[in-house]
């Protein structure tokens, strides 16, 4: 008589713990973002803005992100000062792994990039964009989590190949 109890209390913990494991369906994610990348070749512009995330799960540890940005700042260009505004939207894979109250993750995001400046004359340009970076994110309580993420950002505005930075932080929410 023992032993089935004793079974039977022995799968309801493997259960509860295996039930435990299972991370959320997804998060939103919304904070300041930080962008340091060239325009055109050798001319690096800080731009400070936002950054906006929706991922949503469909295995354990893997999701598809769509990510938007929007950076602005000024910047000179040989003596001339002009407004700076530069958007991404990217979409791709996202691998994460939950660890008590931390969450790390890894991705790899596509899309388009669309940057335009101003000086009383106009330019812009859209281009491919492609990102490798990753980030951590640390449960304060419930589904509210801190976010810190690091980015490489590949772009090709005006015909000319870029290699930037992007470092945001803020708060996700997990559903």
């Amino acid at each position: 008589m023992r032993r089935p109890w004793t079974l039977v209390l022995l799968l309801t913990m493997l259960a509860s713990a295996a039930w435990a494991q299972i991370p959320t369906k997804g998060n939103v994610f919304f904070g300041y973002s930080y962008d340091r990348t060239p325009v055109v070749s050798n001319d690096t512009t800080n731009l400070n803005g936002w950054e906006a995330t929706l991922e949503g799960r469909f295995l354990p540890w893997i999701g598809l992100v769509a990510d938007v940005d929007g950076h602005y700042g000024n910047h000179n260009f040989s003596g001339t000062s002009a407004d700076v505004t530069a958007h991404n939207v990217l979409f791709g894979p996202r691998v994460s792994v939950q660890y008590h109250r931390l969450r790390p993750f890894a991705e790899f995001l596509v899309g388009a990039g669309h940057i335009s400046r101003s000086n009383g004359i106009s330019d812009s340009n859209t281009s491919f964009v492609n990102a490798v970076g990753g980030g951590l994110d640390y449960r304060i309580f419930g589904p509210v989590t801190v976010r810190g993420q690091l980015d490489w950002i590949n772009t090709r505005f005006y015909g000319e190949g870029q290699n930037g930075v992007r470092f945001s932080t803020g708060v996700a929410v997990h559903f």
